[in-house]
């Protein structure tokens, strides 16, 4: 009787342990749906559902960038290559290249610590599938930039949404890749008349003098 008892108890236990579970799978189907149907089935898109710290594809808004490459400096893997031009006329300083190769990229965020303004930073983007990998090098200084003051400590520097820079340059994965135009320094602004260097004294008697020596050969 023993062995008897003891081979029906254990299927006993197995049938209880077995309602147990499908009791958890059966209550699943009168809850509200928890997965998601990616990508075409989502009441908005996924980028907007990610926490506020995840680490998406970089961005760079360059209206606010100081120039100072501290995140090129930073990047272990050099994937970030700036670079900054002055005009000589006015001394001013230009952003004339500032491109992020995303295929090298390891997602570590140095670049976006390091930055004193904050231009650089993570997005919340991150489909970015290419059928050419060139185009994993994103161009974002689209013409010359005039690089921006450094921020006051403590100060609220306004910059654009998280992920509307880079989504354009991303662009759908079969575009055909176009090389990048290169960038120039926009032309020095033009000297107001009165700051015009005056003409030297014996240049304007000389100038007079073959003028009215042309209108004499003329006649």
């Amino acid at each position: 009787m023993g062995a008897v008892s003891r081979y029906f108890s254990a299927i006993g236990r197995t049938i209880t342990t077995l309602g147990d579970g499908l009791a958890v799978t059966f209550s699943y189907l009168f809850r509200k749906p928890i997965t998601i149907q990616y990508p075409d089935r989502l009441p908005r898109p996924l980028s907007q559902t990610l926490p506020e710290r995840s680490r998406g594809i970089l961005e760079v808004d360059l209206d606010i960038c100081t120039g100072c490459s501290m995140c090129a400096k930073q990047c272990p893997i050099d994937c970030i290559d700036i670079t900054v031009e002055k005009q000589e006329e006015t001394k001013q300083r230009f952003i004339t290249r500032f491109d992020i190769d995303i295929g090298k990229c390891m997602f570590c965020g140095l670049c976006a610590e390091a930055c004193p303004s904050g231009a650089i930073r993570h997005s919340h983007e991150f489909e970015g599938s290419v059928t050419d990998a060139r185009r994993l090098v994103l161009h974002f200084a689209d013409r010359a930039r005039p690089t921006a003051k450094p921020p006051k400590k403590g100060a609220e520097v306004k910059t654009a949404p998280r992920g509307a820079i880079v989504r354009p340059l991303l662009g759908q994965p079969d575009e055909p890749y176009r090389p990048p135009v290169k960038v120039a320094l926009p032309a020095p602004p033009a000297k107001p008349a009165s700051e015009q260097p005056a003409p030297a004294a014996g240049e304007g008697a000389a100038k007079e003098s073959s003028d009215k020596k042309d209108d004499g050969g003329s006649k």
